[in-house]
């Protein structure tokens, strides 16, 4: 399968080119530097540019052939990083990515599967949560520009993209209290958190998440299962 990844040097998306080499895929991988990803092996396309700098041409090209559309961007926690530009860095990237698509009309949809966050409600969804997640919700909205950021780009997908794009199919991962692990171990996923994550959040590993979007992308039983659908996943413990 032909994959294009943004965020691919990041904690997660570095891991899920790594599978996806190993499994014998050929990836593209747009990165503001080459040199996280270099000493890979495998079928890897490295291509140094700032995706929201791209030209709506070059997207064009760049996404055309490609079967699977798969986003890791994530905002750096830094001062920088959580309060200057782009402000709507996953926003922009997975509209400009999903309207380059659909210029060049693919015979058969293209998936596009989005890194989110439990934080961010599925609002197709009646998911019940507190007043008081209500409240700090609420307030991060107001002070933490990134978590507008993750509803918005899971809401373009909800509302633009919808359910009946002839030409765009997306999953949204929402993983919970992201950890560092060495190897895949037992996870599950549910269409809804299972733990409030906020006053009870569980945990899952970036390469156990790494590893739930590769077979998103490459089993199409699995992605039957999931598409139009925002995931939840937890490492089992």
């Amino acid at each position: 399968m032909n994959i294009l990844i943004v965020g691919a040097t990041g904690a997660t998306g570095s891991q899920l080119v790594k599978q996806l080499l190993f499994s014998g895929h050929h990836v593209t991988a747009i990165v503001r530097s080459k040199a996280k990803l270099e000493g890979l092996t495998g079928d890897l396309n490295l291509l140094e540019a700032s995706l929201l700098e791209m030209t709506d041409e070059e997207l064009i090209q760049i996404t055309k052939g490609c079967d699977v559309v798969a986003s890791c961007l994530g905002h750096n926690l830094t001062r920088k990083g959580l309060f200057g530009k782009p402000r709507r860095l996953v926003t922009d990237a997975t509209r400009k990515l999903c309207e380059a698509i659909a210029q060049h009309k693919p015979e058969k949809p293209v998936k596009f599967i989005l890194m989110n966050t439990t934080a961010n409600r599925n609002r197709d969804l009646d998911e019940k949560v507190s007043f008081g997640h209500r409240l700090i919700i609420g307030l991060l909205r107001l002070l933490l520009p990134p978590h507008v950021d993750n509803e918005q780009a899971a809401d373009y997908l909800r509302v633009v993209i919808g359910q009946n794009n002839p030409y765009i199919e997306w999953a949204a991962v929402r993983p919970d209290g992201l950890v560092d692990e060495d190897a895949v171990s037992q996870y599950s996923v549910h269409p809804s958190p299972t733990r409030d994550p906020v006053f009870n959040a569980g945990t899952v590993s970036r390469i156990n998440v790494a590893a739930f979007m590769a077979e998103l992308a490459t089993d199409e039983k699995l992605w039957k299962e999931w598409k139009g659908q925002m995931p939840v996943i937890y490492s089992e413990e």
